[in-house]
């Protein structure tokens, strides 16, 4: 080690000391990702092996991409797929920009007490669990003792009313709505936080020159906060194959499974309750690695629009 990198190394080492509470902050979270993040990737080798759950894995019989075949070949695993597409997709169409827009017409008001208590009542929907908001929706669009049944009552309409929860045609327009009320909230945060840090001056400045508010917004709040969109696109395409397990697990039914199944709860269902453990794993892994392609193509075509922007 020559001179120059030992001085390095010193200075380093005196910052490390400086600053060690700051790096002793980041612990929890590197033990997290080490422990349930990094060690259990051993376990992606089961969908390379005829592995039954009991014994060694190291021990299963390798089979190669015996499970990936087989697993294309089965009728419910497509059909997990392409709902897994339709609803990720509507749900990225109509959930990504909710926040955005919540988010300019939050900052819109000028009253800070209205403020305040706009952005808490936003965002409360998001610590709500879905096994709470299905009974709110049980409630509300139950056919027979719902509130609309009710209200339906009282205009003196007594015909059948559709039962959207058990519906084929509407099930997925529960699915993608419900989902765009409980996250657009808490969605707002980060854009609200991008906002804040525009300087004041330039909204002076368009003032002056007689720009009125939309021109505002359009050319100076969300070119301000063009890098978080970006960012925070990369981040929602590369979970785009994550259609929402523990939505659709508490609201589906067995009426609507054939537009309701996706991978997740396909993988759940011959993993967990039937013992499959290789095609399950061979299914999350072939999620996986979309998800993967999808973060790396994206973030490609955001360096080519704007070299500043991405993630990496």
């Amino acid at each position: 080690m020559n001179t120059t990198e030992r001085s390095k190394w010193k200075k380093q080492i005196g910052y490390f000391r400086r600053y060690w509470m700051l790096y002793a902050m980041l612990i929890p979270g590197i033990v997290y990702i080490t422990v349930f993040k990094y060690v259990p990737m051993y376990g992606v080798s089961i969908a390379f092996k005829d592995y039954n759950g009991f014994g060694k894995i190291a021990e299963a019989e390798w089979v190669g991409l015996k499970n990936f075949r087989r697993l294309f070949e089965t009728n419910a695993f497509r059909r997990a797929f392409y709902n897994n597409i339709i609803i990720s997709l509507a749900k990225l169409v109509f959930g990504f920009p909710a926040p955005i827009i919540l988010a300019l017409m939050i900052d819109g008001i000028r009253t800070k007490w209205a403020k305040r208590i706009v952005q808490t009542s936003v965002i409360l929907p998001d610590f709500v669990s879905w096994v709470v908001i299905y009974g709110l929706m049980y409630a509300i669009f139950s056919p027979n003792t719902g509130v609309i049944r009710q209200v339906a009552s009282v205009i003196g309409y007594n015909g059948k009313l559709p039962n959207l929860l058990a519906d084929k045609e509407t099930f997925r327009a529960v699915i993608v709505g419900s989902h765009v009320w409980k996250g657009m909230g808490i969605g707002t945060v980060t854009y609200l936080a991008a906002i804040t840090g525009i300087d004041q001056q330039l909204y002076d400045a368009a003032t002056i020159d007689g720009a009125g508010r939309w021109q505002k917004t359009w050319h100076i709040t969300l070119t301000g906060i063009r890098g978080v969109i970006i960012t925070l696109l990369i981040i929602r395409i590369g979970h785009i194959m994550n259609a929402g397990f523990s939505q659709i697990f508490a609201i589906s039914n067995s009426a609507v499974v054939s537009v309701a199944d996706i991978i997740d709860t396909y993988v759940y269902r011959i993993g967990l309750t039937q013992g499959r453990f290789s095609l399950a794993t061979a299914a999350g892994l072939f999620k996986s690695v979309i998800g993967l392609v999808l973060v790396l193509f994206t973030n490609w075509i955001s360096k080519k629009v704007d070299p500043d922007s991405g993630i990496m």
